[in-house]
């Protein structure tokens, strides 16, 4: 079962960074966007990485710390995007403005990658085993 959660980790939060990454160039600053935010794009750019990064992490070391950082990164993805989906917060100090109301299949296979990459590496992490030697192997 281990390889198939490391695979599912992967896989969600690979469609997570490919939708961010193809829609970064979108969300860069407009003319109006006032100084001190961070760009949208470079915030889609970061989750995109960060995604990547994670799911790399789980797929190579299936330890306790890498499901718990895929956690942090789809979970908080997947809030974000219903979060933005559903309430217009305006910008959030340094964070400009992400309110989406219109839904699309992109965003579909986005947060549909970022839940099962949340629920599986949520499930790793709980059963993630220790080696006899004091190391962790995959459960």
């Amino acid at each position: 079962m281990g390889i198939v959660l490391r695979l599912l980790v992967a896989g969600g939060l690979a469609a997570d960074a490919v939708v961010h990454w193809r829609f970064a160039p979108d969300m860069a600053p407009g003319p109006h966007t006032p100084s001190g935010t961070i760009a949208g794009d470079d915030l889609f750019r970061g989750q995109a990485v960060a995604a990547a990064v994670a799911g790399l992490l789980v797929l190579f070391w299936a330890r306790r710390w890498t499901y718990a950082i895929a956690f942090v990164v789809a979970a908080s993805a997947a809030g974000a995007v219903l979060l933005y989906y559903s309430v217009d917060f305006g910008r959030l100090g340094p964070i400009p403005r992400m309110y989406d109301p219109s839904w699309y299949a992109d965003k579909s296979i986005s947060l549909a990658g970022e839940l099962v990459a949340a629920l599986a590496s949520l499930v790793g992490f709980f059963t993630v085993h220790r080696s006899r030697n004091g190391g962790r192997e995959d459960g």
